[in-house]
């Protein structure tokens, strides 16, 4: 495997589960990899794929908390308590 995809994905941060996705994808575009191993990676990859949406979603949950004042200005932020 390529370097850091069998790191837990739990473990990596955003960046590096994207990247993790998008070299598992371009690998099942290949063509070249043999049935068993494409439906791990295929498995893997959606795992990659929640976890990169979890965090984005998270992220958009935040920059929805800000706090405008009356006149639609940002005045600071309200806590969210997301688990990612």
């Amino acid at each position: 495997m390529a370097e850091g995809q069998d790191k837990p994905i739990g473990e990596m941060n955003f960046e590096e589960a994207l990247r993790a996705l998008e070299v598992t994808v371009r690998r099942l575009e290949s063509g070249d990899v043999p049935l068993d191993e494409s439906i791990e990676l295929y498995e893997r990859g959606e795992e990659l794929r929640k976890a990169c949406q979890a965090r984005l979603d998270a992220a958009q949950a935040k920059i929805d908390k800000i706090v405008s004042d009356s006149e639609g200005k940002p005045t600071g932020t309200a806590p969210f308590d997301a688990e990612v």
